[in-house]
């Protein structure tokens, strides 16, 4: 599957005349919890010719790959990654720490010391409680759940705890996460869980687990409850980001 990704990446390039800076899987095979039959999420981040960002009639800053059996390829224009990185977007930090890398450059090197320095404790924190949030009110609700239902609402709350407690960008594998962050008494019924996600069907129903719900539902009022008394933090400056996409272009 790795050659044909990459395969579909050159593709990429030629077909839209733009370099690749960065291509990495994102989704339930980077967090390390993919089921058999899960899907390869793959994301980039590129850049065009230095002309084409000067047209009036410019294109799309996203590039979006029909779903074609289990791969999912989309990415970001180079500009749009680094605006979003100058509000700390969380998602950024995901795609530039994942584990599984299809392509990297000096560019994606030089990008990483400059996000280290951009993270926002409370965007992020925000961005991961509202993922919880909805995927609860969304898939948790009912008696019979889906399993990777239960790890898309517990991640993003041990994201949260992890930035309480660290005020660092989350690690991506869900394994680093649960070491650090779940609490004991949980470990043996998330362990057996994750048996089940990575040894079934996307769609297996199990019934609901209360003992983990209940954890869920409190920390969720826990977390909110934290988070809205961060104070407000300061906006970064431009002068770094000008120059890391002034470096993209001439690359």
């Amino acid at each position: 599957m790795e050659t044909l990704i990459k395969e579909k990446l050159r593709e990429i390039e030629l077909r839209e005349n733009c370099r690749i800076l960065l291509a990495v899987e994102s989704g339930s095979r980077a967090w390390g919890f993919a089921s058999p039959d899960s899907d390869y999420d793959v994301r980039f981040i590129y850049v065009r010719p230095k002309e084409s960002y000067l047209k009036l009639n410019r294109s799309r800053d996203v590039i979006e790959l029909p779903i074609h059996d289990v791969l999912d390829i989309n990415g970001w224009d180079v500009d749009k990654t680094l605006k979003l990185l100058h509000k700390s977007n969380p998602t950024v930090f995901e795609w530039f720490s994942s584990p599984i890398v299809y392509k990297t450059t000096d560019f994606a090197e030089a990008f990483k010391p400059v996000m280290r320095r951009c993270f926002s404790s409370k965007r992020g924190l925000w961005h991961y409680l509202h993922m919880a949030e909805g995927n609860y009110r969304e898939y948790l609700r009912g008696d019979m759940v889906k399993v990777k239902k239960y790890f898309y609402v517990l991640r993003p709350i041990l994201a949260c705890r992890w930035i309480l407690e660290k005020g660092t960008p989350p690690p991506m594998l869900f394994s680093e996460l649960a070491a650090s962050q779940l609490p004991n008494y949980l470990k043996e019924t998330v362990a057996e869980l994750l048996d089940r996600k990575m040894n079934s069907p996307e769609a297996k129903m199990i019934p609901r687990i209360d003992i983990l719900s209940d954890y869920l539902d409190r920390s969720i009022a826990q977390v909110r409850a934290l988070v809205e008394q961060y104070p407000k933090e300061t906006i970064q400056d431009w002068e770094e980001f000008n120059t890391l996409f002034l470096a993209a272009l001439e690359m």
